[in-house]
């Protein structure tokens, strides 16, 4: 199977990590020799109720008996995809209220750098460096990291950069902006979180000029930060917020909601402003909205900072420098980059998935699913510290 894998799959880099999957089972990935893996990535944050969890499967079987695909996005009623957008709107601030649901966290930024510029008229986009957004033309316009996207020049037009965090930089948005879009949490940079009412300041600055905030919750959203999204911890609502990763509960999905008022421009000038053919695919709906129930009715999201504490508790060796972020999006800063790599790849012999950031080479990622038990993350830190011990530091 792996030579077939290598020979017929694109790769996306030169060396993959090549486990051959079986099965996997709530906070375990098992491959063709049997062997369990305890899984602290989740997917890189997409399956926050573990693999296989029952209410998801179970909404998945009930939907495959009804339909599948029946039309393209936006025409028939479909009462996945409606109690879906329903339910968020519940769980979300009053102006964020209609939902456009689409296929990937990529595509829905796409949607909403479209909202933004049809919206206000205007055509410049404000990003961060260091910024992940996704891998589409779009999307990597506004990623901040030249080295990823110098090979697909050219891209769009007027993007401009601010440093997250820089107050200094908000002079930058002006009349001319249509939209400033920002991570929530800066995951692809190293996890890191908004400083001194930074996303509030934005926010301001973005009224003042009247361009719209776009806050990409791909990574911190659908209870990884112990709120349901991670801009309930900034005091900042966005004039438009884009989701996906942990929504689909294991399958793929993408959505960004906005007010009706924004959101009813894309009906016309012109007609079909955005279209997808499987946004909103009733079995992915069925899932989406069983994990978003599951989510936003248990204590699955003030157990994520208590279980973050325990990781807090248990991870201190010295050569680990630092643990960013907040709930259950952690990232260990390691001494250097051969380091990360070296306790990414020894944990994966002993049985324990971790895994990298896109542009912070020191850090290793740990996204556990939101249902991993106590006992569980003291296994996982036991092998984490066990590797290290091994490891010299200089």
């Amino acid at each position: 199977m792996k030579s077939d894998f290598l020979k017929y799959q694109t790769q996306t880099t030169a060396h993959p990590l090549a486990m051959e999957v079986s099965h996997a089972n709530g906070s375990y990935i098992y491959d063709t020799n049997n062997k369990a893996y305890l899984d602290f990535v989740a997917g890189v944050s997409a399956t926050p109720l573990g693999h296989n969890h029952p209410k998801v499967i179970g909404a998945i079987k009930e939907q495959l008996d009804k339909y599948l695909h029946v039309m393209v996005y936006g025409e028939y009623i479909q009462k996945p995809a409606v109690e879906l957008a329903k339910l968020l709107a519940k769980n979300l601030p009053s102006t964020l209220e209609n939902t456009y649901l689409v296929n990937s966290g990529t595509e829905a930024i796409e949607g909403a750098l479209k909202l933004a510029k049809r919206a206000t008229g205007r055509s410049e986009l404000i990003s961060a460096h260091n910024a992940y957004h996704g891998n589409t033309m779009g999307s990597m316009s506004v990623m901040g990291y030249e080295e990823r996207k110098q090979a697909f020049r050219p891209l769009l037009p007027d993007i401009r950069f601010i440093t997250f965090n820089n107050e200094e930089d908000l002079n930058l948005i002006t009349s001319k902006t249509a939209g400033v879009l920002l991570e929530t949490i800066q995951g692809g940079a190293g996890f890191i979180q908004p400083e001194n009412g930074y996303l509030e300041k934005v926010k301001k600055r973005c009224v003042e000029v009247g361009a719209l905030l776009i806050l990409d919750e791909i990574q911190p959203g659908i209870g990884r930060t112990g709120k349901l999204f991670g801009f309930e911890n900034y005091n900042c609502v966005p004039d438009i917020l884009v989701m996906g990763k942990g929504l689909g509960g294991g399958m793929p999905i993408g959505a960004f909601t906005a007010s009706s008022k924004l959101m009813s421009l894309l009906q016309q000038n012109p007609k079909l402003g955005h279209i997808t053919t499987f946004g909103g695919h009733p079995v992915i709906a069925a899932a989406a909205l069983a994990t978003l129930k599951e989510i936003t009715e248990s204590n699955l999201m003030p157990l994520a900072l208590e279980k973050e504490q325990l990781f807090r508790k248990l991870l201190v060796h010295p050569l680990i420098k630092e643990i960013r972020g907040i709930g259950l999006m952690l990232a260990l800063m390691m001494p250097s980059e051969t380091i990360t790599n070296e306790v990414i790849l020894k944990c994966q012999d002993e049985g324990l998935i971790l895994f990298w950031l896109l542009f912070e080479p020191k850090a290793v990622r740990i996204t556990p699913p939101l249902t991993i038990s106590n006992d569980e993350i003291i296994k996982g830190c036991g092998i984490i510290i066990d590797i290290l011990n091994t490891i010299d530091g200089e």
